[in-house]
């Protein structure tokens, strides 16, 4: 029997305030990858670094990413 994938459900939402222009921009790229702009959203959050939340509530970012931050700013 085939495979197929069963969609991911979303339960979160984001709203956020934006000028025309920026949305109109937004959705002319969406439109222009062929992705919604929930895709193109969640595309750039991915590529974000990961990071975890220290216990005073504090983002702490990996020892990597910020090693990799302070090489590219060494002239």
């Amino acid at each position: 029997m085939g495979s197929y994938c069963l969609p991911i459900m979303k339960d979160s939402r984001l709203s956020l305030r934006m000028s025309s222009r920026r949305l109109n921009k937004l959705r002319q790229y969406a439109a222009s990858k062929d992705k919604t702009v929930t895709q193109v959203v969640e595309d750039w959050v991915d590529r974000l670094p990961n990071t975890e939340v220290g216990s005073q509530g504090t983002v702490l970012t990996s020892s990597v990413s910020s090693e990799k931050n302070e090489s590219e700013e060494a002239p």
